[in-house]
């Protein structure tokens, strides 16, 4: 799911259909699978690519490349292939000590594997669509942007088995970042032997993390995972293999799971409804956020106005329920946020408060219908208006997408008076681009987060960042961001504090509109033990799952 989406109600694991599905059917027996330790699960479309360097996606291959760290629970960094690091005082140089590690085909894993693979991904003709989670690394923006060579990048080898990194400045979550697909090693000799087959099917790859792909042609819906007996943590894989196949359907999946071909399987809201009580229903929250996002240089000079003056934004946050919205228009399982920052991403490193917690302000993310009209009579007489209407631009590549809209529509138009809303629901890539051109008035627009920081999240209203295409710019937030990046990147309590004051202005300011979290509803059997999930990066961990 980590791809950074622009548009899109969430990045949909399933699509939505009402069906009408049979809640108490019994589930066949799957003793086999538990037999042969092996786990059938479905993915939602074939996979584009398993390049490391060329990814849009981790969400399942951490699971056969590994870096120097892995992603364990509650979005933990915990052992990979660095057995030790360390890191001075200024938080600028890490050095990382490769442990006695193989790649699949038996090849050691060397420092000079990460060197060459950090440098393929970086260089601008490799098109990596993550090379900006590179940006604090030394020389990475001149590289990505053409003005110095590939090998200028802060990284090198010193010896056989350890890499010396060099940062522009001191990053907090530089650990759980290095858990990240992304930054792993490549086998630069394997690369040269097949050229210009590596990554096109599973047997043109070397794999360094618990498991091994197999059976993959490029394209197809099927493939698999199998135990890699040349890893070096192999003893505590208990699965032998993890078979995939590409799903579309909720029903077709649901009937997979019914009949013991799938052990697990997403949910629509449809099948939530029916599901919900059954003692093998679960939820796996994400670090998604849909939100309204506003543009603040709007063409139009009286929506212009309305767009830029806090109270308007105010109303339209406090005129949304949003529990209706999560309950009972989406069904699914979604949660309701309190703020950009979703749940379960980060915590207090004081108490360990979660950070969603603690960015709530009062009456700004809460529906609070009275308050809003008062805010939005405010705002038209502010503006010298008496009436305003506001085209909402949706892409209709998500089926969610359409009776959100319709929602916010009659919920806004219901509570302030003089406000319409027109929608304009049209294909992502139409409606990716307009927004990125600044032509729109407000977008239902989405995140999800990369790695377990809040920062993956507070960084799109910045201004000047790349994804700020509202243009939205607050001074008091782009200070405390710009603290918590630099004076304060290397004083992890100051940093948080930082972070969770500037949630507090983009709150108070509705720089952007929280709608909901997603959370995704699955039906799992209870022989499965020992999966950990996160809500960002590599979501799902299989190393310590097996079946009983």
């Amino acid at each position: 799911m980590n791809k950074k989406l622009v548009f899109g109600v969430a990045a949909a694991v399933v699509a939505i259909g009402i069906i009408g599905e049979v809640a108490n059917r019994k589930p066949a027996s799957n003793a086999q699978s538990v037999k042969s330790q092996t786990l059938n699960l479905s993915a939602t479309a074939p996979l584009d690519t398993i390049d490391i360097s060329k990814s849009t996606g981790y969400g399942q291959t951490g699971n056969v490349f590994e870096s120097f760290f892995r992603l364990g629970k509650n979005g933990k960094a915990t052992a990979g292939l660095a057995d030790k690091y360390s890191v001075s005082k200024n938080g600028k140089t890490w050095k990382f000590h490769i442990r006695s590690a193989k790649w699949s085909n038996g090849d050691p894993i060397t420092a000079q594997d990460f060197v060459y693979s950090w440098r393929r991904t970086i260089n601008p003709k490799t098109k990596s669509e993550y090379a900006y989670l590179f940006d604090n690394i030394k020389n990475a923006t001149a590289i990505s942007n053409g003005k110095k060579n590939a090998d200028q990048l802060g990284i090198h080898s010193s010896g056989k088995h350890t890499v010396v990194v060099e940062l522009t400045k001191p990053v907090s979550y530089f650990k759980v970042l290095m858990a990240y697909p992304l930054f792993g090693p490549q086998n630069e000799k394997f690369i040269k032997s097949v050229g210009s087959k590596y990554a096109t099917r599973s047997k043109y790859m070397v794999y360094s993390g618990p498991f091994k792909m197999v059976d993959w042609t490029g394209t197809g819906n099927k493939w698999s995972f199998v135990k890699n007996n040349q890893y070096w943590d192999k003893k505590q894989v208990k699965l032998h293999r993890i078979n995939y196949t590409v799903v579309q359907n909720p029903a077709t999946g649901l009937d997979l799971y019914q009949q013991g071909k799938l052990d697990l399987t997403p949910l629509s809201t449809e099948q939530v409804k029916n599901f919900k009580n059954n003692k093998e229903y679960r939820q796996y929250p994400y670090s998604y956020n849909t939100f309204l996002k506003y543009n603040f240089a709007d063409e139009n000079t009286s929506r212009r106005k309305v767009i830029n003056n806090q109270n308007a934004r105010l109303a339209m946050s406090l005129a949304i329920d949003r529990n209706q919205l999560t309950k009972k228009v989406l069904g699914d399982g979604s949660s309701t946020p309190t703020g950009l920052v979703p749940e379960k991403v980060a915590s207090d490193p004081k108490n360990g408060t979660d950070f969603a917690k603690e960015q709530v302000v009062k009456n700004t993310v809460d529906y609070n219908p009275e308050l809003a009209k008062q805010y939005w009579q405010k705002a038209l007489k502010q503006s010298g208006m008496k009436k305003v209407s506001f085209e909402l631009l949706a892409s209709n590549d998500d089926p969610e997408s359409n009776v959100v809209t319709q929602y916010l529509k009659a919920q806004l138009q219901k509570e302030l008076p003089g406000l319409t809303i027109n929608i304009r629901s049209i294909p992502g890539n139409a409606a990716n681009s307009l927004t990125q051109k600044g032509d729109f008035d407000i977008s239902l627009s989405g995140w999800g987060a990369d790695f377990n920081d809040p920062i993956s999240h507070l960084q799109i209203p910045v201004a000047g960042t790349p994804y700020n295409y509202g243009k939205y710019n607050n001074s008091t937030y782009n200070k405390l961001i710009y603290k918590a990046n630099n004076q304060d990147a290397n004083e992890p309590e100051k940093r948080w504090d930082d972070l969770v004051q500037a949630s507090h202005v983009l709150n108070e300011d509705q720089g952007l509109t929280p709608l909901y979290q997603q959370v995704t509803a699955y039906l799992q059997k209870p022989t499965i033990h020992g999966i950990i999930h996160n809500t960002a990066g590599t979501q799902w961990n299989y190393k310590y799952a097996y079946l009983k």
